[in-house]
């Protein structure tokens, strides 16, 4: 049997001492290439969920691992080394750099990661290759646009340009925090797409998170936060940025 690419076994979150568990999580897996899409309202604790998938934050108890790895019980040098090597994330606050230009922002997990500058290498003949052809499929392809600071963007540009590094050098898990908030309609069926698409092509799983439900019937899976989350049953909480 294939051992699942993420596993939540006993996961509890509070944001500090005293206060309820805002995750409370008894399991939770996905396999490799699966593509899960995971509903819930702003405030239910959605991007928690994922910055604990991502070792940005660690479990008040309870065990993550990652590709076989127990990320929770890492230190927190290896979880930076692991996530660069092995984790696309899409953040929602896209977290780019506001002094490099956009083709700059999307090549910088090649510079943090050998082991995904030898992927993109293999797959396009070079990164900037990669970064370009990225960048194409979401309509930011002009030179003289990828010469710009991502300050210079619109909103829904940067987040395309934040969905074209997470994909970089074929990370083994993609994790989207709702990555197309800034879009509209059309833009946001071909960013489905293309997430899709380079998933399907390099074998990653995507968790994809949103309170959209009309990109629901895009994923094979889809499961509200309600369905595996217990710690609103057990306090009457769980709510939490």
């Amino acid at each position: 049997m294939t051992a699942p690419v993420l596993s939540l076994t006993d996961v509890t979150f509070r944001w500090q001492s005293g206060l309820p568990d805002v995750l409370s999580v008894p399991a939770f897996q996905m396999q490799p290439g699966e593509r899960v899409f995971l509903a819930g309202p702003s405030g239910s604790g959605k991007s928690t969920l994922l910055s604990l998938v991502a070792g940005i934050a660690t479990p008040r108890t309870g065990h993550i691992q990652v590709l076989g790895q127990p990320l929770s019980q890492m230190r927190g040098s290896a979880r930076d080394r692991f996530r660069a090597d092995q984790l696309g994330i899409i953040f929602q606050m896209f977290n780019l750099l506001p002094y490099l230009p956009v083709l700059q922002n999307v090549l910088l997990p090649c510079r943090f990661s050998r082991a995904r500058r030898a992927r993109a290498i293999a797959r396009d003949g070079s990164v900037e290759a990669q970064a370009r052809r990225l960048l194409g499929a979401l309509g930011l392809d002009a030179d003289d646009l990828l010469r710009r600071p991502v300050t210079a963007l619109s909103v829904g540009q940067q987040q395309r340009v934040a969905a074209a590094r997470a994909l970089m050098g074929a990370p083994a898990l993609v994790i989207a925090d709702e990555p197309t908030s800034a879009l509209d309609a059309d833009r946001r069926l071909e960013f489905v797409d293309l997430l899709s698409s380079e998933c399907d092509a390099s074998g990653a799983a995507l968790l994809f998170v949103s309170h959209d439900q009309t990109l629901a019937s895009h994923f094979p899976r889809r499961l509200s936060l309600l369905d595996i989350n217990q710690a609103d049953a057990q306090s009457g909480s769980g709510v939490t940025p």
